[in-house]
Parts: structure tokens; C-alpha cells; sequence
């Protein structure tokens, strides 16, 4: 019978502080507009979520899917030109 003591040492070698890398924060920063673009969405659904939504809710959720939409687009293209 083998013990997982001498496997631990390898699954735990390098020691986690806690704190994001400098190219998971690059990463965050370059994904931020369609994180922020998320949540103006998910703010104009929640708004509407215990009363039937009046014209204008239903054109801010319009708009905010559309920016979304935009968001991600970039997004894509900014990662594609970056691989290409």
C-alpha cells in the first residue's frame, strides 16, 4: 500500500499567496468591458424581476444586451488579431 504523503509534496510544491499574477491581472483588465457590460445587464433584469417591465426597462435591457454583444465582439476580434 502506497501513502499519499510522498504524492503531496508534489501537488503542493508550489506554495499559493493568495494574490492573482501579473498576467491574470492582464487578463482581467483586458476582459473588464464585457465584465462591466455584464453586470449593467444583469442590473437592468434585476430591476424588472418583481414587476412587469414598463417600455422603458424593456429598452434599457435592449441596450444593455447590446453592449454586451459589442463587448464580447471586441473582445473576440482584440484576442483574434492578438493570435494572428
Amino acid at each position: 500500500m502506497k501513502s499519499i504523503a510522498a504524492l503531496q509534496a508534489v501537488v503542493t510544491a508550489t506554495p499559493f499567496d493568495g494574490e492573482p499574477s501579473d498576467a491574470e491581472l492582464d487578463a482581467i483588465e483586458t476582459e473588464m468591458p464585457a465584465i462591466l457590460a455584464d453586470v449593467v445587464l444583469l442590473d437592468a433584469q434585476i430591476m424588472t424581476i418583481d414587476r412587469t417591465p414598463t417600455e422603458l426597462d424593456e429598452r434599457r435591457i435592449r441596450r444593455a444586451r447590446r453592449r454586451v454583444l459589442a463587448a464580447r465582439r471586441d473582445l473576440t476580434n482584440t484576442a483574434a488579431g492578438a493570435v494572428a
